[in-house]
């Protein structure tokens, strides 16, 4: 499989919240750098996280773009996040389902067909915003 294709199958599988399908694509030892966070390495660490922004936000990715190297080993996504804000996250403002419209991002690195690294990028001031923070 191209890595075009491994991330267009990586975000069809999160706009059907498919997790088993997500996860599947992913090396055991994927290092995740979340938007204006931490690293963390691992499935396990990634599927915790994605438990996570599923209870807390709905989200469906749209007017995807996705980029690759010529060599496979690189990609990135630009998109837009159609979201609801569900449940409140601890640190942010208090949920009661408000809806938000971000451009977002990715950059992966791919290894042995599978997403090796995904680095996400999104206005974290705007979402605020937009959810009444």
């Amino acid at each position: 499989m191209k890595a075009a294709d491994i991330i267009a199958a990586y975000y069809d599988a999160f706009n059907r919240q498919d997790m088993e399908t997500f996860l599947s694509l992913l090396t055991d030892d994927v290092a995740h750098d979340i938007n204006q966070g931490e690293r963390q390495s691992g499935k396990e660490a990634f599927a915790g996280f994605m438990e996570h922004m599923n209870r807390c936000y709905k989200e469906n990715l749209t007017d995807m773009v996705i980029m690759a190297s010529d060599d496979g080993s690189r990609a990135s996504a630009e998109f837009t996040v159609n979201g609801e804000y569900l449940t409140t996250d601890e640190g942010l403002p208090e949920a009661n389902g408000q809806k938000y419209v971000l451009p977002a991002g990715a950059f992966f690195e791919l290894r042995d067909g599978k997403v090796a690294r995904v680095t996400n990028y999104y206005n974290l001031n705007d979402w605020i915003a937009q959810v009444g923070g």
